[in-house]
């Protein structure tokens, strides 16, 4: 236990100069936290170890980041967007894919692991890109307007990508290898590519369709007990059920 509270003090502490010193120098806070970790972990040793342990815990961090972007997300924008959203963010997912695609195969790998590398690369972090946009109070501009229209097109074409990834699916790669760090509790563990695809779409339509149906009249359940504490604890268990039914079929709880 003793050591659990030495590791978070060192990290919090990293986070205390180094942030704080980034956004005086115009850097952002995101740059701040890689400089830190950077520092105590690779330059000075002081953690890493864990690494693999706190992933998790990092991880769930941007799960619930996401899911306040989410929740202040207003339709009618989003609406207001279709342009930018099909036409910007379709255009740079397409372009990125298959230029990327393109030349991983010409590097002579397998046309299936070109394909998953186009996908990769067309995709970039909605966490860190909101978070500077934020920062530095480009969200309501016309350029941060566009920048936010390309990352939801990302979050969009993330769903069928998941589903078509399992079916590119390499020989020679063993699933333990692909799972691993996911946990040892999955439903798709033994199934094949397209059964794999199926229920990765399956998760996402029941998030989708619960999140539309169900969730106002949980919350309005409970606002009518007149307890905060309740309301936390009931956006506490939609954030960790969804996160683990994502981990369930082998997905990225941030997703």
């Amino acid at each position: 236990m003793t050591d659990y509270f030495v590791q978070a003090f060192i990290y919090l502490v990293a986070a205390v100069i180094a942030v704080p010193l980034a956004r005086r120098l115009g850097l952002g806070s995101v740059l701040g936290y890689l400089v830190a970790g950077v520092v105590i972990g690779p330059v000075t040793g002081l953690v890493g170890q864990e690494a693999v342990t706190l992933q998790h815990f990092a991880e769930f961090g941007v799960v619930m980041m996401l899911f306040l972007v989410g929740m202040e997300l207003d339709p009618k924008s989003l609406w207001a967007m279709r342009v930018r959203l099909l036409g910007l963010g379709g255009l740079q997912v397409t372009l990125t894919a298959a230029a990327a695609t393109g030349f991983a195969w010409s590097l002579g790998m397998a046309w299936q692991t070109a394909v998953a590398v186009g996908f990769l690369f067309s995709l970039s972090s909605t966490a860190i890109v909101l978070q500077t946009l934020t920062e530095k109070g480009l969200v309501k501009t016309e350029g941060g307007q566009s920048a936010f229209s390309v990352l939801l097109f990302q979050d969009i074409a993330v769903i069928p990508m998941l589903a078509v990834i399992p079916l590119l699916a390499v020989s020679g790669i063993s699933a333990t290898d692909a799972e691993q760090g996911h946990g040892s509790l999955s439903l798709v563990e033994n199934l094949p590519g397209w059964a794999h695809g199926l229920a990765v779409v399956g998760a996402i339509v029941l998030v989708i369709v619960c999140g539309h149906y169900l969730s106002r009249p949980l919350f309005r359940y409970v606002v009518r007990s007149g307890m905060r504490e309740v309301f936390t604890a009931a956006s506490l268990m939609l954030i960790i059920g969804i996160a683990a039914l994502m981990s369930l079929v082998n997905l990225s709880p941030a997703l």
